[in-house]
Order: structure tokens, then C-alpha cells, then sequence
């Protein structure tokens, strides 16, 4: 892979965000909140939303715009903060990064694994970091579990049960494929944080309880074998009244030594062979959900460090998603590998960037790619 260039600059790092909707306000607040950034860029298409987002905060002197690129120019940015709906994921973050501008991006990276890997792409050929906000990885007590994991010797089975009864009204409850394309995502990436490993493959079966009020499937069970051998078990739903899960589910993490649950908000608790008990590492107390991401993004982009959620490593929880959806389409195992390669083939044949394309067949294999050196290097 190619490496992505850093920025070394006195003062906060200079962000313009993009969206400015119901997730564009939490990002908001999370930028005003930490004193290493300055929002110097508000862009969204309705700009009126825009203004009144900036004015109900009380902030002056931020420029508002339609274009990411202009605004950008226009107040010397250093970063891009990318809050968006998902099927404007990529060409935004595209523009930003052809305009020399690291982004950090809401998860799902892009609707598909095919335009998450012209991501992976771009990236390499702008030079620029893309980094996905996994925003459920900065929980300090997932941090304490993955630890304590770490702790249990070989991993044989992990599960997760997620069960919640949003009433969301709107798109959701009349999206395709629902619980496993808007919210299974956190739980799969957080699997992969866990344990280090990644994917082989899946079997996926999706229904809809009788007196559901999603129009299409709103509960599935996955279980996913992993490179190391291990299983991971996730069951959930949406329509599921009564003693509901954290929005973290619940988890047990089962090893050679013991096993570890959490409960999706508090510290977890282990226990050892013989029903030893085993110590929890304390929390070091760092930034949790978004603000974490946005820790994390602004010590990359000065660092060259790797962050999480890095996008060559993040298409991996894509194609998670993906490939549950297609075993539950089609009643069969699949594997992960089968669908990244399917999508390299369709990314190929849809990218119209000449420097995208370049770095895309330059690749050979796209699991190649995606699992290869480290990225990150001043500039």
C-alpha cells in the first residue's frame, strides 16, 4: 500500500465537516468539544440547515457551501469531517481527497464493498488518509474486553445477542435487509477488534417476527467462522420488546482460559479455569464513540500512525455485511473472500478515474491489498 502524508501544523487541526442533519449536529458538538480541532467549514446542500446548525451553536466566521472542494479552499482546511447519508459517502470523500484533504468518514464507508474498494483506492492514489468512524470501537469498556480477551488464550466462540425496539419511523422501517445493513455493522467491526482476525466465512438467515412493524427483515442470526478457527455468533432484532440489550448487545468471549462477558455498557467480568476469578484491567478513561474516532483521526493525520478503521482494513466489516446479506438471500455459506473478489471485479469495470483505475489493476488480487504493510509516513 501506499503511504498517506501527515500535517504538522501550530494550533488545531482546520476541519470542514459535510452534513450538517440529525448525525451532522452530534459531530458538531463533538468538534466544538475538542480544543485540537476548529470547524472553519460547514457544507451541505441545503444551506439554510447549515446556518441554522452554526447559529443555534452560536458559532461565527464559519464559512457555509454547497462544495467541499470550495469550501475547503476557501478557509484553508486541513481535514474533512464526512457526515453524509451513505450513498454520498464516496464522491465526497473522493473530492476531498483529490483536493489533498485526509477525511474522516461516518461508517458504512459506501453502500457497497465494490465502492468502498475505489476508497481503498483513491486513497493510495491521492495519498490521503480515509479513515472510517467505527464510532463503537471507543467504548473503554469494549476496550477493557479486548483485553481481557487477550487473556484467555486461544478464542473458540464469541457471541453477541442484540435485542432492541426503536420505533424510527421513515426509511428505516422501510429499508431492505435492515438490522444487518444499518446496525450489525458495529458489532461485526468490533469482533474483528477484539480478536485481531478477520473473516473466512458466514451463514445468514434473516425473518421478520409476525408482529414486527418493519416492512422487510428485521431479525437475523449469523455465525461466522474466522481465520483463526474461531466462531462468532451474532443474534438480534429490532422489534424485540421487553428486558432489551445494551446497543452494544450482549457479549461472552469464550477461551482456553476462561470466559469474559459484557453486558454492552459496563465493565466486563471473567472467569477462569475452575472458576478462578480473573482481573479486569482498568480503563484508562480515554474519548468514547465519536469523540474517539475524532481522537483518534487527528493523532493519525499528525503521526502517520495507522489509525482504526483505517479503509483497506474496514472493507473487511463491509464485506461481513455483505456477505450475510447474500447467505440470506440464497440459504448458503459464503465466503468473504468470494465476495471482496466480486467486488474488485465490478470496481474495475465501474471506476471512471483514470488514476483510480491505474492503482485498482495494479493491485492483482484485492486480499492482497487490503491486507498488506502498514500505511502512514510524514509528507
Amino acid at each position: 500500500m501506499s503511504t498517506f502524508a501527515t500535517i504538522d501544523n501550530n494550533g488545531p487541526l482546520r476541519l470542514v465537516q459535510v452534513g450538517a442533519g440529525g448525525m451532522g449536529q452530534a459531530w458538531l458538538d463533538t468538534i466544538i468539544a475538542n480544543p485540537d480541532v476548529e470547524l472553519v467549514g460547514l457544507v451541505d446542500l441545503n444551506t439554510d440547515a447549515a446556518h441554522a446548525a452554526l447559529a443555534d451553536r452560536g458559532l461565527q466566521g464559519v464559512a457555509v457551501g454547497t462544495s467541499v472542494g470550495e469550501v475547503a479552499a476557501a478557509t484553508g482546511a486541513h481535514a474533512v469531517v464526512n457526515v453524509t447519508v451513505p450513498v454520498a459517502h464516496h464522491p465526497v470523500n473522493v473530492e476531498a481527497m483529490f483536493a489533498g484533504l485526509p477525511v474522516l468518514c461516518e461508517k458504512p464507508a459506501a453502500p457497497t464493498v465494490a465502492q468502498a474498494l475505489s476508497l481503498a483506492a483513491s486513497a493510495e492514489a491521492s495519498g490521503q488518509l480515509l479513515m472510517i468512524s467505527q464510532s463503537r470501537r471507543y467504548f473503554n469498556s469494549l476496550t477493557q474486553l479486548k483485553a481481557m480477551a487477550g487473556e484467555l488464550g486461544d478464542i473458540g466462540v464469541i457471541t453477541t445477542e442484540f435485542f432492541k425496539a426503536p420505533h424510527f419511523g421513515g426509511f428505516r422501517e422501510e429499508m431492505d435487509h435492515v438490522l444487518l445493513l444499518d446496525m450489525a455493522i458495529h458489532p461485526f467491526d468490533a469482533v474483528r477488534h477484539l480478536t485481531g482476525q478477520d473473516p473466512v466465512s458466514v451463514y445468514c438467515e434473516e425473518f421478520n417476527p409476525p408482529w414486527s412493524w418493519y416492512r422487510a427483515d428485521a431479525a437475523a442470526t449469523a455465525v461466522f467462522e474466522f481465520a483463526g478457527g474461531l466462531r462468532y455468533v451474532y443474534s438480534g432484532s429490532w422489534c424485540a420488546d421487553g428486558k432489551e440489550t445494551s446497543w452494544n448487545g450482549s457479549w461472552r468471549v469464550n477461551g482456553a482460559r476462561g470466559t469474559a462477558l459484557w453486558d454492552g455498557d459496563n465493565a466486563p467480568t471473567a472467569e477462569g479455569l475452575e472458576g478462578a476469578v480473573l482481573d479486569i484491567p482498568v480503563s484508562d478513561g480515554g474519548p468514547e464513540q465519536i469523540a474517539g474516532s475524532l481522537a483518534e483521526f487527528v493523532a493519525a493525520v499528525r503521526s502517520g500512525r495507522v489509525p482504526n478503521g483505517e479503509i483497506h482494513s474496514n472493507v473487511y466489516s463491509l464485506a461481513m455485511v455483505e456477505a450475510a446479506v447474500q447467505s440470506a438471500g440464497t440459504g448458503k455459506r459464503v465466503r468473504i473472500d468470494d465476495v471482496i473478489t466480486a467486488a474488485y471485479a465490478q470496481a474495475l469495470d465501474a471506476e471512471r478515474n483514470a488514476e483510480v483505475k491505474a492503482v485498482l489493476s495494479g493491485w492483482g488480487s484485492p486480499l492482497g491489498a487490503l491486507s498488506g504493510a502498514s500505511r502512514g509516513v510524514s509528507a
